[in-house]
């Protein structure tokens, strides 16, 4: 696709549906995006007796699927007007109609109610190329998860044609504030779908809520609130809605974020004095220290995919750069050498690659890494880009940005750049925070 030299606005107008509640999203097409595999999604059928409910009269199926694959960036869908025919079962496929229409790959699918009032879906993947059915399965679950079966369907797509475990069945976590430019906010904490849908509230509070992060099983969420006057961080269990208040003391509590394990959370504390990094046990409650740097502040600690380091921001040389440190060493190493600012890490799960906020010319973009040649890339267009936050299979990368002056949550893909913004109606969005892997269909969430 020649995107001459300038990015490109497409409004998916036919998918978006996708995104109920909210507004369209914008799909942004960059310069370079030119080689995507064709896929396309036929509508699905249904499946039923007159006398039966509908289970896709509120729920497009294929649409969701068509809306998965195309935000990551990786597909370019067929529009459904464009098909020649539309098969809901393998007898009903002709592969010349899709040769004509240069597909590499075909979806199809269709649906109906049990008997007990749950809805079946089962779906057919095809390789166009070689006539041959490469993928289906049969997925029962609650009307209600519907959604969640067309994600599910989505991943599992992805990952027969890609190999990578696909991730639209993941939730996001971020902050909302309305009346942000008023003396009376109200601060949002919201889980929504990957793609935006179903956003919800989690906790509402009048003072200033901040850097969420999620419990590796997803069950958990911890943030730091200023309910109480000062920074507190709390965990919430989001089944629940229990809070706990696990780090009140004098002075700054900030930035936490869960263990791979999910036993401890890693903070930045002052404490003693100094912003410095620390561990919290959450069973035993016993605090350890990890930097001692009396002239810098240390903070926005992440980890690595081992649970042995941390990736931290410190402004020990004079301005914010990366470092890691060993937990069983405690001698923080530079990671970041490349322009005066870099903050906000997170490591990729091949655990080679770093993404960080970078300011260049003045103007703050989120960078990626490649750790052993030290090989720096600005991955977005956008300015003021903030809180980087990687999808668990490490393809997709969610940040904060601005738009008109109001916050706004853009998703760019690492290899290629594609993107898309997440407008948020309701008012001014920021820390997103991507989640782990998500069984919504077993886990009930």
């Amino acid at each position: 696709m020649n995107a001459d030299k300038l990015t490109k606005t497409l409004c998916l107008a036919a998918v978006a549906f996708a995104v109920q509640g909210a507004q369209a999203l914008e799909i942004l097409i960059p310069e370079g995006w030119d080689s995507p595999t064709k896929v396309a999604v036929a509508p699905f059928g249904s499946a039923m007796h007159p006398d039966e409910p509908d289970p896709m009269a509120s729920v497009d199926l294929a649409g969701i699927v068509a809306f998965d694959l195309t935000r990551s960036g990786q597909f370019s869908l067929l529009p459904a007007d464009n098909m020649l025919s539309y098969p809901t079962a393998p007898d009903q496929v002709f592969f010349r109609d899709w040769r004509i229409l240069a597909m590499d790959y075909l979806v199809i699918g269709r649906a109906w109610t049990e008997a007990n009032g749950a809805v079946s879906v089962v779906y057919h993947l095809f390789d166009v190329t070689s006539e041959r059915e490469i993928a289906s399965a049969r997925i029962t679950a609650a009307p209600e998860k519907l959604r969640d079966i067309a994600h599910r369907i989505s991943d599992e797509v992805y990952e027969h044609i890609t190999g990578i475990r696909g991730a639209f069945s993941t939730k996001l976590l971020y902050v909302l504030v309305e009346d942000a430019a008023t003396n009376s906010p109200t601060y949002h904490l919201k889980v929504a779908d990957a793609d935006g849908a179903r956003a919800r509230t989690v906790f509402r509070s009048k003072e200033p809520l901040l850097s969420p992060s999620w419990a590796p099983d997803a069950s958990r969420v911890a943030y730091v609130s200023f309910e109480t006057g000062r920074s507190t961080i709390v965990v919430q269990n989001l089944a629940t809605g229990e809070r706990t208040h696990v780090a009140a003391f004098p002075g700054i509590n900030g930035a936490p974020e869960f263990s791979p394990d999910g036993t401890k959370l890693a903070m930045s504390l002052s404490r003693d004095g100094n912003n410095e990094i620390y561990t919290l046990d959450l069973a035993s409650r016993e605090l350890r220290r990890i930097t001692r740097w009396p002239t810098a502040i240390d903070t926005e600690p992440s980890w690595t995919a081992d649970g042995m380091s941390l990736i931290f921001t410190s402004d020990r040389p004079g301005k914010p750069q990366i470092y890691r440190v060993r937990l069983d060493r405690l001698l923080p190493e530079r990671l970041t050498w490349e322009g005066d600012y870099n903050a906000r890490a997170r490591l990729l799960p091949n655990g080679r690659h770093l993404v960080y906020v970078h300011r260049r010319n003045r103007v703050y973009h989120i960078a990626w890494q490649d750790l052993e040649r030290g090989t720096v890339r600005v991955l977005t267009q956008t300015s003021l880009d903030e809180s980087p936050s990687l999808a668990p299979n490490g393809t997709m990368m969610i940040y904060a940005t601005q738009d008109l002056g109001r916050g706004i949550l853009a998703v760019v893909s690492i290899d290629n750049g594609f993107s898309y913004l997440l407008p948020e109606a309701a008012g001014d969005v920021r820390d997103p925070a991507w989640s782990p892997f998500i069984d919504a269909l077993r886990d009930g969430r």
